[in-house]
């Protein structure tokens, strides 16, 4: 596993993160091959995702890689599995502000754990893995958008609502 390609250094887990993941599981940054660990499938249980092939789905991990210190995609696998297969992932996105003398904010998007693996606490664990990230890279804040009915589940991860979401679809 150390010889795959990684969209940012593994030194960015948090290793209170590892210790606190169920016997067989680990959590580690998203690799150029995991369009065949399950990504998709993950994320498909949290919105549409379309019809994606692997050299679409490596253009696009490529394109992120590129974009150093902006993405970071955070999958946990659980090892107990066939090939070990991807059963959670969550992303942090980089913006760059002018405000608050040109501070950095992370945006929290895509936490996804599949269905049969909920209760684990594996959804928190990824949260604090992607605020671990933020910290070591010295952002200000994370902010997320979420559900009024999971709202709670945010809030059990340290997360406070502040004002509203809106949306302007094209």
């Amino acid at each position: 596993m150390a010889s795959e390609i990684q969209l940012f250094s593994a030194d960015l887990i948090s290793p209170k993160v590892l210790a606190a993941l169920p016997k067989g599981y680990i959590a580690r940054p998203l690799q150029r091959t995991d369009f065949n660990e399950g990504h998709l499938d993950v994320i498909r249980d949290l919105a549409y995702v379309g019809d994606i092939t692997e050299d679409m789905w490596i253009e696009r991990f490529d394109l992120m890689r590129n974009c150093k210190g902006t993405y970071y995609v955070v999958v946990i696998v659980d090892e107990n599995r066939a090939g070990g297969k991807i059963v959670g992932t969550g992303s942090l996105m980089v913006e760059k502000k002018f405000l608050f003398k040109l501070a950095t904010q992370g945006h929290i998007e895509d936490i996804a754990i599949k269905s049969d693996q909920q209760g684990k606490k594996l959804g928190l664990r990824l949260i604090e893995a992607l605020d671990y990230v933020a910290e070591k890279v010295g952002l200000l804040s994370n902010i997320l958008d979420t559900s009024e009915g999971k709202e709670g589940f945010y809030n059990k991860c340290g997360y406070e609502k502040a004002g509203s979401e809106m949306h302007h679809f094209f």
